[in-house]
């Protein structure tokens, strides 16, 4: 969706429903910032208020007027919703204003397509769209289905509809056991890294929040970095050493977390977050900037609950504090665990307190395993004194 043939950019219509959710704006922003990540260019929005969608076109047919005439006007070549659509909105939307619709799954999975760069990545992208498709095919031709026959649906259209269903159906099972294989693969690489007694540590979050800029500053690591939404997709491990005491760790770059994450996102990629499932420890970056904090914490918080990572110890880190005027410091919960970190991943400012929250975790979890009976999850094989803060790949995953 990037680009229209000719390489020419795709000039887009914006069109945001308010239903009276509360981030209504900030929605909007985020939806071009999407848009322009997709590599459309936003020429003009559209917004309305409304109690419930239209079941035929989600806006009012007055609003679908509104945009056809915003798209002549404008010349839109794509109509880009804030929304889910059914199936037979977007046909019904794109027969009235005779140019392309897509909703906000269609424009996050053409992202995710663009920017899938290791082998397991692509094939998670892949199931999702085909996941989307089978959807969308099943319920745009039901018609045909609850007809029997007639001038123009006999034969022809039901066997092609089959066809299409079960080639789909081949390929949606053949990624899913190639994906299995690979999740098998980072099981194996996880129990020797336990065998290895190392403490792993995630960066979590809402997408732009700074994760990569972090994760490049702490290991040196050489992560893409840009203000577009999802640069990063593939998980990127490193090894970072803290100390005699603690040793290395394993920490972990993970995909940005987006309000309304289509669930076929979380579902395909749940292979790649396994590694934040099974991280001794979660750190949560959060746009200390960012007017909309609070919901993109729970945004964020809810997908952790959806892939089962919700249990794992979490420590919020308050980025981008130069920009929201703060100082460096930390928080503490009434246990008196840390609990909150502010820190600047652009200019360094706190990064200190952020690895002395991440020894103060691994030590705590050292100690309850020592309690436990178990093995320590931390330092083992991989302290190296000599390395010094020094980093190196771990082969942890396709890259």
């Amino acid at each position: 969706m990037a680009d229209a043939p000719g390489n020419t950019t795709m000039r887009a219509a914006l069109v945001g429903i308010d239903f009276g959710a509360g981030d209504f704006t900030a929605s909007l922003e985020e939806l071009s910032l999407l848009a322009r990540s997709a590599g459309a260019e936003p020429i003009t929005t559209v917004t309305a208020k409304r109690s419930s969608p239209d079941p035929a076109h989600f806006v009012g047919s007055g609003k679908a007027d509104e945009i056809k005439m915003a798209c002549k006007a404008d010349g839109i070549d794509l109509v880009i919703f804030n929304h889910a659509l059914s199936p037979a909105q977007q046909r019904n939307l794109e027969r009235r204003l005779e140019v392309r619709v897509v909703d906000r799954t269609s424009l996050i999975l053409d992202i995710f397509a663009q920017r899938a760069q290791s082998h397991e990545g692509k094939l998670q992208v892949e199931l999702a769209q085909l996941q989307h498709l089978a959807t969308r095919l099943i319920r745009g031709w039901t018609h045909l289905e609850r007809q029997k026959g007639g001038i123009g649906l006999r034969g022809p259209g039901e066997t092609q509809l089959e066809t299409d269903r079960r080639l789909i159906g081949e390929r949606v099972k053949m990624l899913r056991t190639r994906l299995t294989k690979l999740r098998k693969q980072h099981e194996t690489q996880r129990r020797q890294r336990g065998r290895n007694q190392t403490f792993s540590v995630s960066l979590v979050g809402y997408t732009n929040a700074g994760k990569s800029t972090l994760f490049n500053t702490l290991t040196k690591a050489g992560v893409y970095v840009a203000n577009q939404l999802f640069a990063t997709l593939d998980t990127t491990s490193r090894r970072l050493y803290l100390g005699d005491e603690v040793g290395s760790v394993v920490i972990s770059d993970t995909v940005g977390f987006v309000r309304e994450l289509p669930h076929q996102l979380v579902a395909a990629f749940r292979a790649t977050l396994e590694e934040t499932i099974h991280a001794d420890l979660l750190l949560h970056v959060v746009d200390g900037n960012s007017p909309v904090r609070m919901e993109q914490i729970e945004q964020v918080n809810e997908v952790l609950r959806e892939i089962g990572a919700d249990h794992v110890p979490q420590i919020l880190v308050w980025n981008k504090i130069d920009a929201a005027g703060l100082e460096p410091g930390i928080e503490r919960d009434e246990y008196d665990k840390i609990s909150r970190v502010f820190i600047s991943a652009h200019s360094g400012a706190g990064l200190d307190l952020l690895r002395d929250a991440i020894v103060e975790a691994a030590m705590a979890a050292r100690q309850e395993h020592m309690r436990d009976g178990e093995e320590p999850a931390v330092g083992g094989s991989l302290a190296n004194p000599a390395e010094n803060n020094m980093t190196t790949p771990t082969h942890l995953g396709p890259h």
